[in-house]
């Protein structure tokens, strides 16, 4: 397992190097999958709709209380989110927010889109740990201040 994670290989044989940083590796990797679920893993590795958009129709940024920024933009259909990107500076649970909120809004009206909450987000993770259940508020809230400046810009 551990040659599997790292590959350098000298002759054949890991460094003592390369065999302590897979360890490192396969610690951490353990450690993740014991606080969080799966899909707040995939989001995380392998975030979807991850960048700025150019010429959105509305878009907010908001700094949450830790200190991490979320950006979240929108492209519209009418009424309807056609395209939704996210960009931020957080942890991996922020960024799988950015990533599961940007999938669960293409398609819905701004209505159903302004009524997600972050237990809605979290749900859709099949959880998160007390202690970045932030990060849903802090994605939820910048799709909602998208969606104010939208309606501002609007006079909707």
């Amino acid at each position: 397992m551990l040659a599997g994670i790292m590959g350098n290989e000298v002759e054949g044989e890991m460094t003592d190097f390369d065999r302590m940083v897979a360890e490192l590796q396969l610690q951490i990797i353990q450690q993740e999958e014991a606080l969080y679920s799966a899909r707040v893993l995939e989001e995380a590795r392998r975030p979807r709709n991850l960048g700025r958009m150019v010429e959105p129709d509305t878009y907010a940024v908001v700094r949450g209380w830790c200190g991490d920024t979320m950006e979240i933009y929108l492209r519209l259909n009418g009424q309807r989110v056609q395209e939704a990107t996210f960009l931020t500076d957080g942890c991996g649970p922020s960024v799988a927010c950015g990533s599961r909120l940007t999938v669960m809004t293409q398609g819905m009206t701004l209505e159903e889109t302004e009524a997600i909450r972050a237990e809605d987000l979290i749900a859709a993770l099949d959880g998160l740990p007390e202690e970045h259940i932030h990060c849903a508020d802090l994605a939820v809230s910048t799709l909602q201040n998208a969606i104010v400046n939208w309606c501002a810009a609007h006079k909707t």
